[in-house]
């Protein structure tokens, strides 16, 4: 540390001030991130919404999947998962298929259909995030990330 600057949390009121400009920025993020939800959602189907879309996302790292465990691995209500999975399926975006190690499950995909367009769609999102961070650099990139996963992990 270079003499005469105090670090920020060694200020009076210096660790608050970043947890309430955090907070500030993080509720900029969380609504920009849901416009953009909601903007890439529609391009998958009209019919989606922002929260069957980010289901969408998170089946198409998972799947196939029991139903069960989409609970357990989301947090989310039983009965929340069941209403959006019903809902992707009837959009045709994702279908139901035996379960190869016990024949009385099901498990829980995305349809070609859903998977062609998810594809397309996080195709563009990440061609723009690259343009609006085409001033960042790399190493910008990648500690953003770190301090994102952090942060999931910490939530």
């Amino acid at each position: 540390m270079r003499k005469g600057l105090a670090r920020v949390d060694e200020q009076p009121g210096g660790r608050e001030n970043a947890a309430q400009d955090l907070e500030r920025e993080l509720s900029k993020l969380f609504g920009r991130a849901r416009s953009l939800s909601m903007t890439f959602a529609s391009r998958v189907h009209t019919g989606l919404d922002a929260a069957s879309y980010a289901l969408l996302l998170h089946l198409s790292d998972i799947s196939p999947v029991r139903a069960s465990d989409v609970v357990e691995r989301t947090g989310l209500d039983k009965s929340t998962v069941s209403r959006q999975i019903a809902r992707l399926e009837e959009l045709d975006l994702i279908e139901r298929v035996p379960d190869p190690s016990d024949g009385r499950a099901r498990l829980v995909q995305l349809t070609v259909t859903g998977a062609t367009r998810l594809a397309e769609v996080r195709s563009d999102r990440r061609a723009r995030l690259r343009t609006q961070l085409g001033t960042w650099s790399t190493e910008d990139i990648q500690e953003f990330s770190r301090l994102l996963g952090k942060l999931n992990l910490d939530l």
